[in-house]
């Protein structure tokens, strides 16, 4: 489908072995949701027709050659000769009868080649009319120097060899959860995330773009090296750190490998989407590759092989995920939070009450249960547009998303600005408020 780089060193180190390739800066800016062959937020379909036209092609007075060359590479284009020393020529995937309408790009070894620019013009002209796929997603890459991440799902084919809608929405799935777990992984180390960080989490992820494969069977997301390579880092590490504590359950039945594996990033939330991109298939596998303006990063393979899944690793993937669910202790804390939803089943005793989390928790919202008297707090907090301080733990259960043993629950002062926005939250939801008050319908 993509092909690896077929020239030893090309696009890790320069013609004198200095270095990685670098792009001239400034570069483009990345496109934005919607102008590119894909996008997490809802992921539409690559777009019809000659993608540039709409969108404009990378310039070519930014682009090294020498990095396109890498990126037609590495998508599958091959090198058919050329002048050496001065250009090469360049064929999409498949050759002729593939709908490639005869595309034929030349590309100049360096940009010290007298016409560098006008065959750049030419050849990134030719990718952005070109209907292959592929074109695409190296002018995506072109666009930014971005680390690439393909997910590969073998699955039966359907009419035309092409797989139904529901499994290639299965896959995009599973690849969301992957690069979300890889998001939560940066933020800390854990077994179980539940809900803490999920928020930063998700808004990191909002610069990736992705492209499907044809047929349906692949997907690449491409991450901008600037802010998403820690993502792309942290999910190298934690792929290959589960491949290895599968192998060691599998092998020994222990599962002392997946313990060691949080600390490389593996957790139940990349487990979680492990199973999800084998289950139903004969086998699944996941390859990153580094942008090559920017190089490898420290501490990983130039060339990672592929990490690759097969359904006989499911249970022991399902017997790790159940572990860090249940093994991910409690956190003790001290949340600052305002009070959005209250609730007791008569007019005494305890109540449990809703709050929008301040500060102490990297979590959006906690429910806590307070005897009667902490409850009386929270309600007159509340109906003076103040939040509560409230000690306790942060149980794992529920993912984390409540707070038990609480304690030292007392009114908060805040700005006059902060408290006039709670104020102005609590009359425009005055009805939930007297409804929340009344007795429980749980």
């Amino acid at each position: 489908m993509h092909r690896s780089v077929d020239e030893p060193g090309f696009g890790e180190r320069d013609g004198a072995g200095h270095g990685p390739v670098s792009v001239p800066p400034p570069y483009r800016p990345h496109p934005a949701p919607g102008d590119t062959p894909g996008h997490w937020s809802g992921i539409p379909a690559p777009p019809a027709g000659p993608w540039a036209d709409a969108h404009g092609a990378p310039d070519p007075g930014r682009v090294d050659p020498r990095v396109l060359g890498v990126l037609l590479a590495r998508h599958g284009w091959r090198r058919r000769g050329g002048a050496a020393g001065r250009y090469s020529r360049w064929t999409p995937p498949g050759g002729p009868g593939t709908g490639s309408g005869g595309t034929s790009l030349l590309v100049p070894e360096s940009r010290a080649f007298p016409d560098c620019e006008d065959l750049l013009g030419e050849a990134l002209a030719a990718l952005a009319h070109s209907g292959t796929p592929s074109a695409r997603e190296v002018l995506t890459g072109l666009s930014v120097p971005s680390d690439e991440i393909r997910w590969w799902r073998d699955v039966p084919p359907g009419p035309a060899g092409t797989v139904p809608w529901t499994v290639q929405e299965q896959l995009r799935s599973a690849a969301r959860q992957l690069l979300l777990a890889g998001a939560l992984a940066v933020r800390g180390r854990a077994g179980y995330h539940g809900a803490r960080h999920r928020r930063p989490a998700q808004t990191s992820l909002e610069t990736v773009v992705v492209g499907a494969a044809p047929g349906g069977r692949g997907l690449t997301a491409f991450l901008p090296v600037q802010p998403g390579r820690p993502i792309a880092v942290r999910l190298y590490h934690a792929l290959y750190a589960a491949r290895e504590a599968t192998d060691y359950q599998r092998a020994t039945g222990g599962m002392e490998a997946f313990d060691a594996a949080v600390e490389a990033g593996v957790s139940r939330e990349l487990t979680e989407a492990l199973i999800a991109l084998v289950r139903g298939t004969e086998g699944a596998r996941v390859a990153l590759e580094w942008a090559p303006a920017a190089g490898a990063p420290e501490g990983c393979a130039a060339r990672p092989e592929p990490v690759e899944f097969s359904p006989g690793d499911l249970p022991a993937l399902r017997e790790a995920s159940a572990r860090y669910l249940t093994d991910e202790p409690s956190v003790p804390v001290r949340i600052t939070g305002a009070v959005v939803r209250m609730r007791r089943s008569g007019a005494r005793g305890d109540g449990t009450v809703r709050l929008r989390v301040l500060g102490g928790a990297e979590v959006p919202h906690v429910r806590v249960t307070l005897g009667e008297e902490a409850y009386r707090t929270a309600v007159h907090a509340h109906l003076v547009g103040l939040p509560i301080r409230v000690v306790g733990r942060l149980e794992s259960r529920g993912g984390f998303r409540r707070l038990t043993d609480a304690a030292e629950v007392v009114p908060v002062q805040v700005d006059e600005a902060e408290r006039d926005r709670l104020m102005k939250s609590l009359h425009e939801n005055l009805d939930f408020f007297e409804e929340a008050c009344g007795p429980d319908e749980e």
